[in-house]
């Protein structure tokens, strides 16, 4: 993963757009005379703005201390165009790390050879994420809260990180080369596997002197392996 995210919040569109594959390079909107895309590029133009903005408060007066309001002035807008965009701060952590992994992600994938086979796919996944996770655990607690907060209704596809749809891909071709069992779909095997990443990191996160890493690794064992002995299967 790269050193820092950073902060293009996803494109806002007045008809949803199909569910981009982020195992694939994300394509730039084009420009056109429509004044549907002249309004989305404006929008998105202000949120990447407003986002840049916040973080380099944050960066500079750390997180807890910025306020919505100081964000608009800093901005140069008006605190109803803030709130618009983004209800709340933690709105804007969101919102760049969905980016940054939206950028990141199809360059990852495309590092992860066959050759290293489904499981060796998916530590060498695990142990990115992990660095990741390292160079933004100040913020991680707030968007993990953020996230959990968010209506179930909220969580649809569109509004994922991409990650359960890089364990498909991941899984789906260990399937198709009989590395994983084909008893339980793809999908259902990825979002097991990301909820058992999502405790992954909360234990970390209040676990003083735990390797993210470590804990991935065991956490794939357990996911590939399961923790029933012999006979207790």
């Amino acid at each position: 993963m790269p050193a820092a995210p950073r902060s293009t919040p996803p494109t806002s569109h007045r008809t949803p757009a199909a569910t981009p594959d982020p195992t694939q390079p994300s394509e730039s909107p084009t420009g056109g005379a429509d004044p549907d895309d002249r309004r989305s590029r404006k929008r998105r133009q202000t949120a990447e703005h407003l986002v840049r903005t916040a973080f380099a408060l944050f960066a500079e007066h750390g997180y807890a201390q910025v306020t919505m309001e100081q964000i608009a002035a800093a901005a140069d807008v008006a605190k109803g165009t803030l709130y618009n965009h983004f209800p709340v701060k933690e709105a804007l952590v969101r919102a760049r790390m969905h980016a940054e992994l939206a950028e990141a992600l199809p360059r990852l994938f495309a590092g992860l050879p066959p050759e290293l086979g489904c499981a060796g796919r998916l530590r060498a996944f695990l142990h990115a994420t992990a660095a990741y996770s390292e160079q933004a655990r100040d913020y991680l607690p707030h968007y993990i809260a953020y996230r959990l907060g968010q209506p179930l209704d909220a969580r649809g596809a569109e509004n994922r990180s991409g990650l359960d749809r890089v364990y498909a891909r991941l899984l789906a071709d260990g399937q198709a080369h009989g590395e994983i069992s084909a008893d339980f779909p793809a999908d259902l095997l990825a979002d097991t596997l990301q909820f058992m990443h999502l405790g992954t990191l909360l234990r970390w996160l209040e676990t003083p002197g735990l390797a993210l890493a470590d804990a991935f690794d065991a956490m794939l064992d357990l996911f590939l392996h399961g923790c029933a002995t012999g006979g207790g299967r």
